[in-house]
């Protein structure tokens, strides 16, 4: 699977862009704030809906303008597809896929994979459970449509029962309608953890072997998913801490308060461990994703790389550009130094500029 080709009109700091891809190594460099990240995120956006920042429709859209058009141009298999979304400031996105509408999100699974690899990824380890839950969802809901249509519902009743808690202090009544929402939130929270401790055996068979080799034999990782409801089921769970979240008007328990351990034989790596060995785990996580796609989906994903090399020290750089040369991706950099030094193989560069690209001779 390849990216052949990415239009933008009025996204971002981008007027109009048409971008040719190499089905091969692509290197975006220039000064920072220019607009490379932008193109990244656009790609991403085409695959999956969602900006991997987490910013909203309506401020992926230019300044001064209601409307933002982005087409992806994508080959696999022999087959061509071309994914159009437009985004508005004042209503729902809409997608198109060869020209044909489609109503939800979930049409677009299985079309094509990104992995993003960012310098903030590097820090998934050592910073908060929210950040591991979105690497979670973000890969599971390219990997698995009813995955995605279970976390947006899941999602929607934790709003609603959060909501409902901070309304019954006001209408003590509207207590009886809690029920309702907690038999939803248990029946779709239920499959969301259970799907979620598939995904983590899934990446402990893959990443031991990627750590293992990174870490020149030395340390052995292994992953856990740890749930907030202890030994608890979900459904056991939720009832005893009613009270709980009547008091403090929100929810305590389910997949939303959930996390990944990392381990290191019996340390800790997310709070004992050296930034070393916190940015070499989250390394072999991110290869690890890269090689799930590829056994889940018998395809390769395309890789997105913003500006991560300059965070790596050169064993670990090394490690990454030696693992990819069978993969279409796209760099960021502020320079080419760092990837020439590197024997990387090159086969397009564009300069970033002011929202505007022109193609350099690799």
């Amino acid at each position: 699977m390849i990216i052949k080709s990415l239009k933008l009109k009025n996204y971002r700091n981008y007027d109009l862009l048409d971008l040719h891809l190499d089905a091969n190594t692509n290197i975006l460099y220039g000064d920072n704030a220019q607009g490379k990240t932008n193109v990244l995120e656009a790609l991403y956006l085409s695959g999956t809906t969602k900006s991997h920042r987490g910013t909203k429709d309506r401020d992926l859209i230019r300044l001064g303008y209601d409307e933002s058009h982005i087409e992806t141009v994508i080959e696999k298999q022999g087959m061509e597809y071309q994914i159009d979304l437009h985004l508005k400031k004042n209503s729902p996105k809409g997608i198109a896929v060869n020209k044909i509408p489609i109503r939800k999100a979930v049409e677009l699974f299985g079309i094509v994979h990104f992995v993003f690899f960012s310098p903030e990824d590097l820090n998934i380890i050592k910073e908060g459970p929210a950040g591991r839950r979105r690497f979670i969802d973000l890969e599971l809901s390219q990997l698995d449509k009813v995955y995605l249509s279970d976390l947006s519902n899941y999602n929607r009743i934790i709003n609603q029962r959060n909501s409902l808690l901070k309304e019954i202090v006001y209408q003590e009544s509207l207590i009886e309608t809690l029920d309702i929402w907690d038999m939803q939130l248990i029946e779709y929270g239920t499959k969301i953890i259970d799907r979620r401790k598939k995904f983590v055996d899934q990446v402990n068979q893959i990443i031991s072997g990627i750590h293992f080799r990174l870490t020149g034999g030395k340390e052995h990782i292994s992953l856990s998913y740890e749930s907030s409801t202890g030994d608890l089921s979900l459904e056991q769970a939720v009832k005893r801490y009613r009270q709980r979240d009547l008091k403090f008007k929100s929810t305590s328990v389910g997949p939303h308060r959930d996390d990944m351990g990392f381990q290191e034989g019996s340390l800790d790596i997310r709070r004992f461990g050296s930034q070393g060995q916190q940015r070499t785990a989250a390394l072999s996580l991110k290869m690890s994703e890269i090689e799930l796609v590829r056994s889940v989906t018998g395809d390769t994903p395309v890789l997105l790389l913003d500006d991560v090399l300059s965070e790596l020290d050169k064993n670990r750089q090394n490690y990454l550009l030696d693992n990819i040369h069978d993969i279409q991706t796209i760099v960021t950099c502020t320079g080419l130094e760092e990837l020439i030094s590197h024997r990387f193989a090159v086969n397009k560069v564009f300069y970033v500029k002011d929202g505007s690209i022109s193609e350099k001779r690799a």
